[in-house]
């Protein structure tokens, strides 16, 4: 039984999208209307913007939630169900799924990076690209949200999941790190069929017109393969947040908080971000464990694991391998003569 049902808070939907382009248009049109270089100061104070948002929609979420179960009857026909205790969980629901999502993007952090230094998008054009490309996750993000609501009706999918979610974490945890070639991506080589590509920048414009044609410029292909990227990203966190939540409401905002704040968290951290070496392995951990809740622990706690044990062991995880990466920093590369 959904607390949130779509036919009945549809409304809700709509009201938070509208209140998502909102904020995308006053980022883009007021504050990054000019082209310049995002500063730590300024990219510090958006992280701080974007997760406040997040923690007072949270606890808007739990005082809405206590107003309305006592007078939801087809709720309380449930003698187990306990308002309360029901509004606390919706409420550590968002939270851990807020955080396992905000874990996961910083796998698109080091992504950015790379990509940038590829195509060397200067400093002042990548906030462009990361709008648009925000925007566009933001829309395959609610597809495949949609698709996986659908999914879990079925109890077969849930093993499904998990086993990916397993099979996933295991292979991140093993995986060497791999130096990203674009120009080898799938969707950038079909794109090159259509459209002619230039290889130099013009100013912030995706597209540009030589010789009475039309190319594509590197600010646009660098966008076009963080789009790419971001879909295989959303194959593992859909999953993972289902792991945690069943309720698509929840799992819409929550997803969609940690990637608007994902630009500002890039600005901020893209200068240190090989410092967390630890992270991939601490990210690893939580695929393996969320996809274990669907696949075991739920059914061994008779249904639901409880979500303060998620939290805590989560929040842990991810804390213990920031922590240690600061400790025990990354051996520095040896430079091989020929």
């Amino acid at each position: 039984m959904s607390l949130f049902p779509f036919t009945e808070y549809w409304w809700f939907y709509g009201l938070f999208t509208l209140f998502v382009l909102l904020m995308l248009a006053l980022d883009l049109g007021v504050f990054h209307r000019k082209a310049h270089e995002v500063s730590f100061k300024e990219a510090s104070i958006w992280s701080v913007v974007w997760v406040s948002l997040a923690l007072i929609f949270n606890f808007v979420l739990y005082r809405y939630s206590l107003w309305k179960f006592p007078q939801d009857e087809r709720l309380l026909a449930d003698p187990n169900f306990v308002p309360d205790v029901a509004a606390w969980n919706v409420s550590l629901e968002f939270l851990t799924g807020y955080i396992v999502e905000k874990s996961l993007s910083v796998d698109n952090i080091f992504i950015f990076v790379m990509v940038f230094a590829y195509f060397a998008i200067p400093t002042k054009y990548q906030h462009r690209v990361l709008f648009y490309g925000i925007l566009g996750a933001l829309v395959f993000r609610a597809i495949f949200i949609a698709m996986g609501s659908a999914l879990m009706q079925f109890h077969w999918v849930i093993y499904l999941f998990g086993g990916f979610l397993i099979i996933t974490g295991i292979k991140m945890f093993f995986a060497s790190n791999e130096e990203i070639e674009p120009e080898k991506n799938f969707l950038i080589r079909i794109f090159r069929k259509f459209m002619p590509v230039s290889p130099k920048l013009d100013g912030k414009n995706f597209f540009s017109k030589i010789d009475g044609k039309w190319h594509a410029t590197p600010l646009f292909i660098a966008l076009l393969f963080l789009e790419a990227t971001d879909i295989i990203f959303a194959v593992d966190s859909v999953p993972a947040i289902f792991a945690i939540t069943k309720e698509p409401m929840i799992v819409f905002t929550s997803n969609i908080f940690a990637i608007l704040g994902l630009r500002s968290m890039y600005f901020m951290l893209a200068g240190v971000i090989d410092k967390f070496w630890l992270l991939k392995y601490g990210l690893a951990i939580v695929l393996v464990f969320v996809g274990l809740k669907m696949v075991w622990l739920n059914d061994a706690f008779g249904g639901k694991f409880p979500i303060t044990y998620s939290l805590g062991f989560i929040t842990s995880v991810i804390a213990a391998s920031v922590i240690f990466s600061l400790i025990f920093p990354p051996k520095p590369k040896v430079a091989h003569s020929e």
